[in-house]
């Protein structure tokens, strides 16, 4: 039987966009951007500003950025992949937003994302370890060469 696949994504820059893109392309996914209610500026993205937007969310846990639109009817989903850039090694707050607003209890879940210096191994474990209830599949960190082939293998690997 078919799986039934979204392929969700919060991009700041782009990036992660053409990865979830070429992904959806090539396992014939349907998309959904996490996009938070107020878009990010350049300013908000600076990493080395303590007081930006992203730092401030970052270091404060409980942050959750409200989303632009409704979240998504996923009842008919059988996997769900989660796109984002990865933050001080884990996933933007606006993607916990994502998570915890959906009942994702009975969904294959896998991890993707983009980084210009980090792994996915933390971001991975983060993941685990804070939505311990879902059912989590091994992800990995793409680029846009290799985002299709990901897809494919790991759609293989769940099953």
């Amino acid at each position: 039987m078919d799986k039934k696949v979204l392929i969700a994504y919060f991009s700041a820059s782009g990036v992660t966009a053409d990865a979830a893109k070429a992904m959806a392309q090539a396992v014939g996914a349907d998309l959904y951007e996490i996009r938070p209610q107020q878009p990010y500026t350049a300013a908000d993205l600076d990493w080395r500003n303590k007081q930006s937007r992203s730092s401030v969310e970052m270091q404060t846990p409980e942050s959750r950025p409200a989303l632009a639109e409704a979240l998504p009817d996923v009842a008919a989903y059988d996997v769900v992949f989660v796109g984002f850039p990865i933050w001080w090694g884990v996933e933007p707050r606006v993607v916990d937003t994502f998570l915890e607003g959906l009942d994702l209890t009975d969904k294959t879940l896998i991890p993707f994302a983009t980084s210009g210096g980090s792994g996915m191994a933390y971001a991975q474990r983060y993941l685990q370890a804070h939505y311990p209830q879902l059912h989590w599949q091994t992800g990995s960190l793409v680029h846009g060469r290799d985002a299709a082939a990901f897809a494919k293998q790991a759609l293989d690997d769940c099953g």
